[in-house]
């Protein structure tokens, strides 16, 4: 877990950047935990927001439930990243590790149950993980937006959170369920579509939401060697979106519905 200063520095602004200092000599970490690679914090700003980094080798992999949409890493997470410079955080992951070599099965089922049957997310994780089943688009779709009904007051000003979904959708890519991962990826676009006259704010933050899921679902048809009946259906999705009404998002739709074809046909 090797992060230093001056690569903190060029992740960000140098507003941000001070604004980074400023939070973290204030104090305003009021959680950070690593687990492996994986470090998660929470920093209170105007609210309180999580901070996830990821660190892959030389790689760097951050994210905020904050609306910035700046260049760079925001405020909250160079804040973070200045504190793991400072002294990398305790790694939880050795001491779960030497109790999983003692507890014995049976245990170790009865607490997956009890943890599953009390999470709603984390059995989501688990079933993309090892289930074989996997949600509908209008089930993942009306999940998100959930998410758009708790965030608007009464539009949407701050950027929402949807790594969770994004994360069901690697994991299923992670087991070549492509499909699956598709209907994850294309739930996230559409209902991102279908809301973005709730959004007054963070634009930034959804327009590469829906890049991101575009991306992945493009990834994903291609991935099933699709016969040209099959593709045809998976690129009417892109121009089904493409050809909505109010046409906010819809070069966006187009272009990419170009680019998926074009790799077909390669």
């Amino acid at each position: 877990m090797n992060v230093d200063e001056e690569t903190i520095r060029n992740r960000s602004t140098d507003a941000v950047f001070e604004r980074g200092e400023t939070y973290r000599k204030e104090g305003r970490i009021q959680q950070l935990d690593r687990f492996d690679d994986l470090v998660t914090a929470a920093v209170s700003g105007s609210k309180l927001y999580d901070v996830t980094i990821t660190f892959g080798g030389r790689s760097l992999d951050t994210n905020c439930t904050c609306p910035y949409d700046g260049s760079g890493d925001c405020k909250h997470v160079v804040a973070v990243l200045l504190d793991i410079a400072a002294g990398p955080p305790a790694d939880e992951s050795e001491g779960v590790e030497a109790v999983l070599d003692d507890v014995s099965a049976d245990d170790l089922r009865g607490f997956v149950r009890d943890a599953l049957a009390e999470d709603a997310e984390l059995r989501e994780q688990f079933l993309a993980q090892f289930g074989d089943d996997h949600k509908s688009v209008e089930e993942y779709r009306e999940e998100i937006g959930q998410l758009f009904e708790q965030h608007a007051d009464p539009v949407v000003f701050e950027a929402i959170d949807f790594s969770r979904f994004f994360e069901i959708a690697e994991q299923y890519r992670d087991r070549d369920r492509y499909l699956a991962a598709a209907t994850v990826y294309r739930a996230i676009f559409e209902e991102v579509d279908e809301k973005y006259n709730w959004i007054d704010g963070a634009y930034d933050h959804y327009a590469k939401t829906i890049q991101r899921a575009i991306d992945g679902y493009a990834d994903c048809v291609l991935a099933t060697d699709p016969s040209p009946e099959e593709f045809d259906t998976y690129a009417g999705v892109l121009e089904a979106r493409a050809s909505t009404e109010p046409p906010i998002n819809n070069e966006q739709f187009w272009r990419e519905l170009d680019n998926l074809e074009e790799r077909y046909d390669e």
